[in-house]
């Protein structure tokens, strides 16, 4: 059984491959005209390609989502509301913090602002900028997550608050500094992570099949929602707070 649905998910790679290499061809021969360089380094590169994703989307069916799942399930049997809160905090500011996206666009703001002498130059200004915007994104996760597990237990309006949440970040826009808009903007999309999204969707979801009167298709998602949320209204406070800070 395991042989055969691991064959299901290698077809499926590879169909959903199709399409980008197509549009790759297309362009590179029909519109282009050229040759593809290193044929030979391209399709193993594909195949590589192919047989990580097979393995990415096998090890989400195989561990992560169950995982998931049990774990809101047992909680939900505890009947304990303050370990709950206090692992999908946990879950989402860990799964963030060490983010490589994040990194990555923390670590280039960082060099922006001291360019633009918004910080002090050197090595130990641009780290600390980097850490402090790190750090704030992570917390903004990790509330999130909260966030949307009380939306769950409590049944509140996933649209107003979607709204709400929306009409708060183009308030805090006409506030916050030029340059940390983008940076804002951009920090709600690297949290959504390969790890964080399987993990918090299938938190979500047992989460609503363990409580009665919750739908799982109406009440198990939205998290990830959140998760991209938060981080922009954090980021624009970062901002706005950055010259008190120090």
């Amino acid at each position: 059984m395991k042989r055969v649905q691991l064959m299901r998910t290698l077809l499926d790679s590879g169909r959903d491959l199709c399409p980008i290499v197509l549009v790759v061809l297309f362009f590179q021969w029909g519109v282009l005209g050229q040759p593809l360089p290193g044929l030979m380094e391209i399709i193993l590169g594909l195949l590589l390609v192919v047989t990580g994703l097979t393995l990415f989307i096998y090890g989400l069916e195989l561990a992560l989502f169950p995982i998931g799942e049990s774990l809101a399930q047992a909680f939900a049997r505890k009947g304990s509301v303050f370990w709950l809160l206090t692992f999908a905090f946990l879950l989402g500011f860990g799964t963030t913090v060490a983010e490589p996206a994040l990194i990555a666009v923390a670590e280039e703001a960082a060099e922006i602002a001291a360019e633009a002498g918004q910080i002090g130059s050197g090595e130990a200004s641009e780290s600390r900028y980097a850490n402090q915007l790190r750090l704030t994104v992570a917390l903004s996760v990790g509330l999130a997550i909260v966030l949307g597990v009380l939306r769950i237990l409590l049944g509140w309006s996933l649209p107003l608050m979607m709204i709400g949440g929306y009409l708060l970040v183009m308030l805090l826009t006409l506030f916050a500094p030029a340059s940390i808009i983008g940076i804002a903007y951009d920090s709600g999309g690297v949290t959504t992570s390969t790890i964080t999204v399987p993990l918090v969707t299938a938190l979500g979801v047992g989460l609503a099949n363990s409580i009665e009167g919750r739908n799982p298709m109406l009440d198990g998602f939205g998290l990830i929602a959140f998760a991209s949320l938060l981080p922009i209204i954090f980021v624009l406070l970062f901002g706005i707070l950055l010259p008190w800070l120090g």
